[in-house]
C-alpha cells in the first residue's frame, strides 16, 4: 500500500530533551513520518509501525532511559545506630 495522507493529522512534534520512541512516538517507514498513535498499524497505509530504534547506539540509549524510569530512587537513606 501507499501513503494516503491521513497520517499528517497524527504527525508528532520532536520532543525536547528526550527521544521520540521514549515519549511513545512511532515511525511509519512507508509514510516516512513519526506519529502519535496508540495502535500497532499505521492509520494511513496499514503497515506496522516501528516502536524501537534500529540503530544500536539509540537502542542502548532507549534501554538505559527505561531502566532509569523503572528503578525507584529511595526517598530516605536508612541509618543503623
Amino acid at each position: 500500500m501507499t501513503c494516503k495522507g491521513i497520517c499528517i493529522r497524527h504527525k508528532a512534534q520532536k520532543p525536547v530533551g528526550s527521544g521520540r520512541y521514549a515519549t511513545g512516538q512511532k515511525r511509519c517507514q512507508i509514510c516516512e513520518i513519526f506519529i502519535k498513535w496508540d495502535g500497532l498499524w499505521c492509520p494511513c497505509c496499514g503497515y506496522r509501525l516501528r516502536t524501537k530504534p534500529r540503530n544500536l547506539k539509540y537502542k542502548a540509549k532507549l534501554r538505559s532511559r527505561k531502566k532509569q524510569q523503572e528503578s525507584p530512587i529511595p526517598s530516605t537513606i536508612p541509618v543503623h545506630i
